[in-house]
């Protein structure tokens, strides 16, 4: 699904990886984002780190308040960094494809079970 918001265009790729990859083979490549931009020391995700290492992933044009404001969205628990499920479930949340897939199976499996 392509959105234009503004003039950025966003390719929802999530849903196409999972089925090539499988749910097995796309948490392994969620995992590797996040060892790509984890600080290396601290084995979570801070600013730091994502600011260093977040041209690897094609996000090199990200201004210092976009990438913090992403980084506070995913802060469940408040400590200033991402550990791997925070990112993980980021991750999730910025998939609208994922995100109406995974309603829908929940609907669905209330409906079955009524």
């Amino acid at each position: 699904m392509a959105s234009q918001n503004n003039g950025l265009v966003f390719q929802d790729f999530f849903p196409t990886m999972v089925e090539k990859l499988g749910t097995e083979g796309f948490m392994k490549e969620l995992r590797n984002g996040f060892r790509l931009l984890m600080d290396r020391e601290k084995e979570v995700i801070t600013f730091e780190s994502l600011k260093k290492n977040s041209a690897s992933l094609g996000m090199q044009g990200m201004s210092d308040d976009e990438l913090m404001c992403m980084l506070r969205e995913g802060d469940l628990d408040g400590d200033g960094a991402l550990d791997e499920m925070e990112f993980c479930t980021l991750m999730f949340r910025l998939s609208p494809d994922l995100m109406n897939n995974s309603k829908n199976l929940l609907e669905e499996s209330f409906f079955t079970q009524a």
